[in-house]
């Protein structure tokens, strides 16, 4: 078997074609989540982890005042676009988005009252790391949601995001496929995903799928 090289962000030169499709599908799907989450936790912090341009974020605290949302992502332009996104909408005093490594989080234990996670897990080198991360820094009692992989794709209107594009744009658009296949996503099912969560402290789940997303809820 092939070593596979591990990527675990959207590479810079993509980030710009991400976003647009992000912004493509921020009704038909984060808008979901974020009442999800709302209707969840109705006050406190939430760490975001691959926040990308932060459109997940802006829509949960749209939806409540009483929430605020801290978003990471190891990539340095999907950062700088999602202060942008959250200064467009207004709500850039609730949130706060910094480079930063989910396997390394640059925060104390018992920090966040909810961790969510939208299409990362796929991408992960060390999942079971990223999961004990998430233990440590949620309160007693907080629970963390991934989902993955975000429903995002089955939502874009291909031909209206490609017609959006750039001429740059689209020639990364063309080299895109070639980067999914030295960068392969692994896609979990439940059966791979029980032993990743046993192999943390947290001793409260629930696995549920949606078409080929996986949605796991975890509590501490």
């Amino acid at each position: 078997m092939k070593p596979r090289i591990w990527i675990e962000s959207i590479p810079g030169p993509f980030a710009s074609i991400y976003e647009k499709a992000t912004r493509m599908v921020i009704e038909s799907y984060y808008s979901q989540i974020a009442e999800e989450v709302v209707s969840n936790l109705r006050s406190g912090t939430i760490l975001d982890l691959g926040t990308g341009p932060g459109y997940l974020p802006i829509e949960i605290v749209k939806r409540s005042e009483s929430i605020k949302v801290h978003g990471i992502d190891l990539s340095r332009k999907l950062i700088d676009m999602a202060r942008i996104n959250a200064l467009k909408a207004g709500v850039s005093e609730r949130l706060k988005f910094e480079k930063g490594n989910a396997a390394e989080l640059p925060f104390d234990g018992n920090s966040y009252d909810m961790v969510i996670s939208t299409g990362m897990l796929h991408m992960l080198k060390d999942p079971i790391k990223v999961l004990s991360e998430c233990y440590r820094v949620l309160k007693p009692g907080g629970e963390a949601w991934i989902y993955d992989p975000a429903q995002v794709g089955n939502t874009v209107d291909i031909k209206r995001w490609k017609a959006s594009l750039t001429f740059k744009e689209r020639l990364m658009f063309i080299l895109f496929p070639y980067f999914s296949r030295i960068n392969p996503p692994h896609h979990y099912n439940r059966e791979e995903i029980i032993p990743l969560i046993v192999a943390t402290e947290f001793k409260e789940y629930g696995i549920e799928q949606e078409g080929r997303e996986i949605r796991i809820k975890l509590k501490k």
